[in-house]
């Protein structure tokens, strides 16, 4: 039984990897559909919609001017992707971006936060990663705004990405929970600290385990609380799935994973996906985006066993 409250949801691609400085996120919207993602959320008592694929410009593989690579172009796409997500939002639907590399989730979560704010929800961003994503143009050695969608968010970034969706900053850092962190360049890792971000890396999990670190970046939620995910797939570890441009050891495994997503489906909170940085290209007969769409019937609900609910920490959770 899904135990998200919106039984209504939307799929929308984004066949880009204009933020990227690897090709190939651009097939990841295809992946998840081949791999099966409208029938998996059915199976879990969702009415699915596939809307088809927002378009923007080709990626030109400029190199970096000011700072960054393909800034308008990057733009665009966001520009596309905010309203397509607001819409379905509107709609009182589900939006599930599938992406399409991480830069999209500006366009993604500034239309969340614009809902939010109509709404007078708060808003929790749960951000699944092995990157931090809080570089600028100062620290990121690339230029590749895919490191930066959530310091743009932030309000760290160039204004075109900043105005996005009505509001800037979009967010609040202190709106965030990161999980699953493992690569970090030197001065993000200063301007992190500085921005007080509440980050779980992989050592936070090695000693702490996945149940408490989850429970920490989940609690104090409640009714009025909108949970956004943005799910990169190299969160996971690269053995498992080595279909993303930006692999790091050491990331979590399937049970790990598995776990991740059950507890934040026992909140009954989710209210909108992001899946990113698919790459097919990189990957072996599709096995990543099966893996992908594994997890995400997890979050919307899968388990082994009905299982009897249990409060903690302010947040519900199955026991």
């Amino acid at each position: 039984m899904m135990r998200t409250a919106n039984r209504t949801a939307s799929l929308i691609g984004a066949p880009t990897d204009i933020g990227a400085s690897d090709r190939g996120a651009s097939m990841g919207p295809e992946a998840l559909r081949v791999a099966g993602i409208h029938a998996a959320l059915t199976r879990h008592g969702l009415d699915v919609v596939d809307c088809g694929n927002v378009s923007g410009p080709p990626n030109p593989g400029l190199v970096k001017i000011d700072g960054y690579r393909n800034l308008a172009q990057v733009t665009a796409w966001n520009h596309e992707v905010h309203d397509a997500v607001y819409r379905e939002l509107t709609a009182q639907r589900l939006p599930i971006l599938l992406g399409g590399d991480h830069c999209l989730s500006i366009g993604s979560i500034a239309a969340v936060a614009r809902h939010c704010r109509n709404m007078r929800k708060s808003l929790r961003v749960l951000w699944l990663d092995a990157h931090a994503d809080f570089n600028t143009r100062e620290l990121s050695p690339s230029g590749s705004l895919h490191g930066m969608p959530l310091s743009c968010l932030c309000g760290f970034g160039p204004r075109e990405l900043l105005q996005i969706g009505g509001a800037t900053p979009a967010i609040s850092a202190k709106w965030v929970r990161q999980v699953g962190i493992r690569s970090v360049d030197t001065g993000e890792r200063r301007f992190v600290h500085e921005q007080q971000l509440e980050v779980f890396d992989m050592r936070f999990i090695d000693e702490m385990g996945v149940r408490q670190t989850m429970e920490l970046a989940l609690q104090d939620m409640d009714a009025e609380t909108h949970l956004h995910v943005s799910f990169d797939v190299d969160f996971l570890d690269p053995e498992i799935a080595p279909g993303v441009g930006t692999t790091v050891p050491g990331g979590l495994s399937y049970r790990e994973a598995q776990l991740c997503m059950e507890m934040i489906a026992d909140t009954g909170r989710v209210a909108s996906l992001d899946i990113m940085e698919l790459n097919p290209a990189l990957d072996v007969r599709n096995k990543t985006a099966v893996l992908a769409v594994d997890l995400v019937e997890s979050l919307f609900g899968k388990s082994t066993l009905m299982r009897k609910p249990l409060s903690y920490a302010g947040t519900l959770v199955s026991a």
